[in-house]
C-alpha cells in the first residue's frame, strides 16, 4: 500500500496577480499565501505575526477582500489577484490610506502598519463603516501592541472623507 507522502506532490504550479503583475509560482501544497509572498516573491512589506490569524499583520487584500494569509494556503488562491501593501500606491503616489496614517502618525513602531492599511483599504471597499466606533469594531481582527489606536482610526477616517 502506498504512502500517503508518496502520493503528495512535491511542487504545485500556481498563478496569481499580485500588486497588478501575473506570477507564476511552484509551491509546495502546504504553503501559506504570507509565506509565498514573503519568501518567494520578495513581497516583504506583509508581516508574520503570530502565525495563527489572531493579530492582523498579514493582512492583505485577495479580490478585494481582507484576508489573513496566513491562514490561507497559496494553493487556494490559484488565479486570484492578490494586493499587499507594497501594490497600494500608484505611479508614485501613495494611497490615501499611506498619506493619512503618516499625517495621523497612526505608527509607532510601525510592524502592524501594512496589515493595518491593508485591512483599512478592504473596510473603505465595503462600505460598512460610518463613524468611529464602526471603524473601531471593523478593525478589531488587527492588532497594535504600541496603542496607535485613535491615530489608526483617525487615519481611517480622514481617508473615508476623501473617498
Amino acid at each position: 500500500m502506498a504512502d500517503i507522502a508518496d502520493q503528495t506532490p512535491e511542487r504545485i504550479p500556481i498563478n496569481l496577480v499580485v500588486n497588478g503583475a501575473g506570477r507564476t509560482l511552484e509551491v509546495a501544497p502546504w504553503t501559506t499565501l504570507l509565506d509565498a509572498l514573503r519568501d518567494r516573491l520578495e513581497l516583504t512589506g506583509t508581516k508574520k505575526g503570530c502565525d495563527h490569524g489572531q493579530c492582523g499583520a498579514c493582512t492583505v487584500l485577495v479580490d478585494g477582500r481582507r484576508v489573513n494569509s496566513c491562514l490561507t494556503l497559496a494553493v487556494m488562491k490559484d488565479g486570484a489577484e492578490i494586493t499587499t501593501v507594497e501594490g497600494l500606491a500608484k505611479d508614485g503616489t501613495l494611497h490615501p490610506l499611506q498619506q493619512a496614517f503618516i499625517d495621523h502618525d497612526a505608527f509607532q513602531c510601525g510592524y502592524c502598519t501594512p496589515g493595518q492599511i491593508c485591512s483599512a483599504a478592504g473596510l473603505l471597499a465595503e462600505g460598512r463603516a460610518r463613524d468611529a466606533d464602526e471603524i473601531r469594531e471593523l478593525m478589531s481582527g488587527n492588532l497594535c501592541r504600541c496603542g496607535a489606536y485613535p491615530n489608526i482610526v483617525a487615519a481611517i477616517e480622514q481617508a473615508m472623507s476623501r473617498s
